[in-house]
Parts: structure tokens; sequence; C-alpha cells
């Protein structure tokens, strides 16, 4: 009888130790799952969105670069929104009425110092575009991006948070510089 437990306990062992071996498949489902993970589930933003993202379709995603550094230029701010394409994409243009999912970094003109970043948390933003659920400053400014495309956007305080600014972190009247990167849009 003991021998038959034996025999059954090692045969037992055998199952679960084949259960949760080394295969590709379940290799490959750590991957997916890793992937699947850094989509972004319920992003902040630069102004408060209650919007869900969703997964952006591949077909039309980019590949994900490194998180820009943001030099803030001397002299006055500009009084109106400035728009520079540091890197122009060739996937498929943001326009209103799509979700288009960001990855970026932002940064007070007059603080010199850097506020908030998606990149920091690990997951880009997604917003639907002409929804007035980001600042106007931004609404303009990613209009037109193409995926893949890397732009810089001054944007005075008329177009950001105003005079009212966005304690602790954005002072009143503070022109924001942000630098954006389209990895999505659908």
């Amino acid at each position: 009888m003991r021998k038959g437990l034996l025999i059954i306990g090692m045969c037992l062992a055998l199952a679960v130790a084949g259960c949760g071996g080394g295969s590709s498949s379940s290799d490959s489902t750590s991957a997916a799952t890793t992937e699947k993970s850094s989509s972004p589930e319920e992003p902040s933003s630069p102004k408060a969105s209650n919007e869900k993202a969703s997964s952006p379709k591949p077909s039309h995603q980019a590949p994900a670069p490194k998180k820009p550094k943001v030099t803030v230029p001397k002299g006055a701010p500009p009084k109106k929104l400035s728009i520079k394409d540091l890197e122009k994409g060739s996937g498929q243009e943001a326009k209103a009425g799509e979700e288009v999912t960001v990855q970026y970094v932002g940064v007070g003109y007059k603080s010199k110092e850097q506020f908030d970043a998606s990149w920091d948390r690990g997951e880009p933003f997604t917003f639907t575009l002409g929804s007035n659920s980001v600042i106007p400053g931004w609404e303009q400014g990613v209009k037109g991006m193409k995926v893949g495309g890397r732009r810089e956007l001054t944007i005075p305080p008329n177009l950001a948070y105003g005079s009212a600014g966005a304690a602790p972190s954005i002072g009143p009247n503070e022109t924001l510089i942000f630098v954006i990167d389209l990895v999505a849009a659908q």
C-alpha cells in the first residue's frame, strides 16, 4: 500500500511539474501579458479626464522611443501656441473625433521644472481629440500629428490653465512646454 501511494504521489508530482514547465506557449503567454500591461488602462492627464483608455490597434501604432529631455529656451515665452515638429511621423494622422494615444513630458516655462510625464508612470495617455477632455493647447497642437511623430508644444496660459494654474505643480499664468509622441490614432 505504501509503495502504491508513493507511485501515485510521484505521478502527481510529475503531472504538476509538466503543467508548469517552460514550454514555448507558456513563455509567449507571459510575453503577451507583459506587453498588454504596458497598455493604458486608466490614464491621468494634463487635465482631469474621466475617459477610459483602450488598447490602440497595432496597425496604427508606432514603435516606442525614449523619454525626451525638454529644454526651456531663454527669453520671454511666446504669446501664441508654438508647434514644432521634432520628428515627423509617417503613420496615420490625428484627426478630431479619433482616439489618440500619446507619451508626453510637461515642463513649466518659468519654473523650468517637469510637472508631469506619462513616461514616468510607465503608460501612455489616451484621449479623444476634439472632445475638450484636455487643455486647448493640446487639442490644437496634437491635431495633424502623424503616428510616430514627436512634437514640441509651447502653450501660453490662455490655452493651458490660465490665471488659476493647476496647484501645486503649475503656477498661475504659467506657459507650458510639452514634448508629445503620438503612439496611436484610431
